[in-house]
C-alpha cells in the first residue's frame, strides 16, 4: 500500500452535495461518472489532488432499500464520525464560509492550543475546522 487514494462519504442528493462542496468549500471535481443509475462522483480539495473524497448514495447496487434508509437517517442525524478540514486561520475561514451560506454547528473556540469550528454539509456529515498549529 502506498496511500489512501478515495475516502466516502453517504450524501443524500448528489447534486446538491456537488454543489457544496464546489461552490462553497471550493473543492474540484475529479471524477463523475455513471453507469446506468449509479454515479461515481468523486471531490478533491485543490491543494491535496493524490486524495479524493466521494460523495456516495446510499441504495443499489451496494445496498438494498432497507439499508438504503437506514444510512440516510444515521448521516442525517449527524452521527457519522466528524471528518477534518485543515485551515491557516479558522476564525478567517469560518467568515469565508459563513458568506459563502455554509451553516456552522459550533463558532470557533480556542482550546487545545488551537483554534476549531464546526458545520456539517447538506447531507448531515459533520466537519471540524482546525487551525493549523504553526
Amino acid at each position: 500500500m502506498t496511500q489512501v487514494q478515495v475516502v466516502g462519504l453517504y450524501v443524500h442528493d448528489q447534486d446538491e452535495a456537488l454543489a457544496f462542496y464546489v461552490d462553497k468549500l471550493g473543492f474540484q471535481v475529479h471524477t463523475d461518472v455513471r453507469n446506468g443509475p449509479y454515479r461515481w462522483l468523486t471531490v478533491q480539495h485543490p491543494d491535496q489532488p493524490a486524495f479524493q473524497l466521494g460523495l456516495f448514495v446510499p441504495g443499489p447496487p451496494v445496498h438494498d432499500e432497507a439499508t438504503a434508509r437506514t444510512l440516510r437517517e444515521v448521516v442525517a442525524k449527524g452521527a457519522m464520525p466528524p471528518l477534518v478540514l485543515e485551515v491557516d486561520n479558522c476564525r478567517a475561514m469560518v467568515d469565508r464560509l459563513l458568506g459563502r451560506g455554509v451553516e456552522f454547528t459550533q463558532e470557533p473556540i480556542e482550546r487545545f492550543g488551537t483554534v476549531d469550528a464546526g458545520f456539517r454539509d447538506p447531507s448531515g456529515n459533520g466537519w471540524k475546522m482546525i487551525q493549523s498549529r504553526r
